[in-house]
């Protein structure tokens, strides 16, 4: 589906100023949008244009874009706070990774104050391109949000269906990435045990492609790092599958092994 011309956002909120909230501020204010950003927990590290709200309601009072990277437990609170000082014409797209239910009431608390709710898909780890970050979006604001970010040059595709329908198609993908972490992981930790390490990392990467490597790299040391959060997104990927009544061994499998591996100490953390 193509998406209507519109300008940029000129003034963006960005709720949540974690890994990808703060790389998100910083690569719009080099754009050229006058950006606000909230997080109860103060980061020092963002551009000094990054205009930094004492609560949400202050952040998003005047922007034209709102965009919810708070984590998935604070997504409805944030959506509360915020949907009572939108402004006229403003758009709240909600980036965070959840189960489609969760979206859908998002998008309820966002629609009873008379404005419009984005269900953002993000497609890879923000940190790693940004703006550029391939991005799906639903729901009733999926249009005005759509536009607004391909004007910045974001890469997006707009999903016919009502708010969920992207994070639903996210979860999708979550099944297959976050399995084949799971089994890239299992197959290089057992060939350190048989003394083959190398091989079977050279083995993998052949098949993963011309990046292999750095693809391979990546899921072994990303999963490491965000074990707890990419748990929490296979159980809504579970909740999602059971819901389809579609099999799901290998995600519950997967869930097992992020368990573990977020409660590992350090040292049995190793890929």
């Amino acid at each position: 589906m193509t998406t209507p011309a519109a300008p940029a956002a000129r003034t963006v909120a960005v709720l949540g100023l974690g890994e990808a909230g703060g790389r998100y501020a910083a690569d719009l204010v080099e754009a050229g949008c006058d950006v606000a950003g909230y997080d109860p927990v103060r980061r020092d590290d963002l551009p000094a244009a990054v205009r930094r709200a004492a609560s949400i309601e202050a952040a998003v009072h005047g922007a034209d874009l709102v965009l919810s990277l708070t984590g998935a437990a604070a997504a409805e609170a944030a959506a509360g706070a915020a949907a009572g000082a939108l402004a006229d014409g403003a758009v709240y797209a909600d980036l965070n990774t959840t189960a489609p239910a969760r979206k859908r009431v998002v998008a309820g608390v966002i629609g009873r104050a008379g404005r419009p709710m984005a269900d953002v898909a993000v497609l890879a780890p923000v940190p790693r391109a940004g703006l550029r970050t391939p991005l799906l979006v639903a729901g009733p604001g999926a249009g005005q949000a759509a536009a607004m970010l391909s004007a910045l040059a974001v890469p997006v595709e707009v999903v016919d269906g009502p708010a969920g329908a992207a994070a639903a198609r996210k979860l999708l993908r979550s099944v297959f990435m976050k399995g084949l972490a799971a089994v890239c992981h299992e197959a290089v930790a057992a060939a350190r045990l048989a003394g083959a390490e190398d091989w079977a990392r050279a083995q993998v990467a052949g098949e993963l492609g011309p990046d292999g490597a750095a693809l391979l790299d990546r899921l072994l040391d990303g999963t490491v790092r965000h074990a707890h959060r990419r748990g929490q997104e296979m159980r809504d990927a579970l909740a999602y599958l059971d819901e389809l009544d579609a099999p799901s061994d290998m995600t519950a499998g997967t869930i097992r092994w992020l368990d573990r591996l977020d409660t590992a100490p350090p040292q049995g953390r190793q890929g």
